[in-house]
């Protein structure tokens, strides 16, 4: 592998242990348990949903103007490191969140979100930077495969500091926990280097006017290419209401858990164990994709988190706990990247690039829909199970669209539309 290609991995490998120990385990236990200590447990899994909703509305709507303007010469480096520097000061400053500070742990959190999108949507689009096109899916599948594992890494320390902080000299209490949260800035900033030393925007579109307006009017032109091809537009519907219920359910897992009795030790060690079960899964789906079809198999991983969402309502043990994190597990990577090269196959190839970059910031909407139906679900009927319940709706309606929708146009040529939008 070239130094670039490296560098670019390692980004992957950095910003993971935001998403394990900021999105899904530590902070949510620290939420529940510290910042909004007093709070009926339903209303703070609701304030959670909403504040989750609030971060990710905000990174959804921000990322498409921020990677139009990130096209242009000379821009991604400078845009990622402002997004990075955000999410990096304000995942610190979780350390300073008091006991009862509810509001602002959730909008120091909330800035972490928005830094984090915003800097990974730069970082997506380096990689046909870094590159060449037949390397692309190679590099690609070893970011997202180091990001697993690396991200465990500070989890372990995490959870070793959190569990015995004795053995670091360290008081028992909530110290432990900001340490955590201090690994995880940490952690990300030094392995966010590489990229920022070593790759370079080697491809972009010279400015043209007002750089805002210019990257509108290509966000318009995009926008419109895909309504004109209905089978990408029917999966990108499809693709929203799945996966943003798989999102919600990533990140509203800790605080389910902690509202069911399982303890913040066994929370984190389950959800541990369900990032070395997702990696394996998501090979083993790419294999099966070539017997049975890519959408056959997302298909299963549909039905697989419809029987999630409902065993989820019926948990009562630590054990049924534990098999719903390893059912999530083994689906959760399969699905993620068996729709990514889905949608390879039903774009039209001239394009593939403005079309994967609207894939992308569709993506971003993910979990928005699904953290702002359980966080009003849960607070209308005063149960968090009601909540999750509420989730087999996205996969119910995104499975019926995605059952209209062709793996390859006439003639295999994806995307090309017959007389009956096949």
């Amino acid at each position: 592998m070239t130094k670039a290609e490296r560098s670019w991995i390692f980004y992957d490998w950095a910003n993971s242990a935001h998403t394990l120990i900021i999105v899904t385990t530590i902070l949510p236990i620290f939420f529940k348990n510290f910042a909004a200590k007093d709070m009926e447990p339903y209303l703070s899994t609701a304030y959670w949903g909403y504040g989750n909703f609030g971060a990710h509305l905000i990174g959804a709507v921000m990322a498409p103007v921020l990677g139009a303007l990130a096209d242009r010469r000379g821009r991604k480096k400078p845009y990622f490191a402002f997004f990075l520097a955000v999410g990096l000061l304000s995942t610190l400053l979780l350390v300073s969140v008091g006991e009862g500070a509810w509001f602002s742990c959730l909008l120091v959190y909330g800035l972490s979100v928005i830094g984090f999108t915003g800097a990974n949507t730069i970082y997506d689009s380096f990689l046909v930077d870094v590159t060449e096109k037949k390397r692309m899916d190679w590099v690609s599948s070893c970011g997202y495969a180091w990001g697993y594992f690396g991200s465990t890494i500070p989890f372990l320390l995490s959870m070793a500091i959190i569990m015995k902080p004795e053995w670091f000299g360290l008081s028992s209490g909530i110290t432990p926990t900001r340490v955590a949260f201090g690994i995880t800035a940490g952690w990300w900033l030094v392995f966010s280097l590489p990229l920022l030393r070593n790759v370079r925007q080697v491809y972009f579109v010279e400015p043209v006017g007002n750089a805002i307006a210019d990257s509108l009017r290509r966000l318009g032109t995009t926008l419109r290419n895909i309504r004109a091809t209905p089978q990408v537009f029917l999966f990108l519907l499809a693709y929203f209401c799945y996966i943003d219920g798989i999102y919600t359910i990533i990140e509203m897992a800790v605080v389910y858990g902690s509202d069911v009795g399982i303890g913040s030790d066994q929370l984190m060690i389950i959800l541990l164990v369900t990032q070395f079960v997702a990696f394996p899964f998501a090979i083993l789906y790419g294999r099966l994709a070539k017997t049975f079809s890519a959408k056959n198999m997302i298909l299963v991983g549909i039905v697989v988190y419809l029987g999630v969402t409902i065993f989820a309502y019926f948990i009562r043990t630590e054990l049924h706990f534990w098999i719903l994190a390893i059912l999530v597990g083994t689906s959760q990577g399969g699905v993620q990247s068996l729709s990514r090269s889905f949608f390879g196959k039903i774009i039209p190839p001239e394009r593939s690039a403005e079309f994967f970059g609207f894939y992308n910031i569709w993506g971003k909407f993910a979990s928005i829909v699904g953290t702002l139906l359980v966080g009003l679900v849960t607070q209308l009927t005063g149960a968090s199970r009601n909540g999750v319940l509420s989730l087999i709706l996205l996969f119910i309606v995104g499975g019926l669209i995605l059952l209209r929708v062709e793996e390859e146009g006439p003639q295999g040529h994806p995307g090309q539309q017959g007389p009956k939008g096949h």
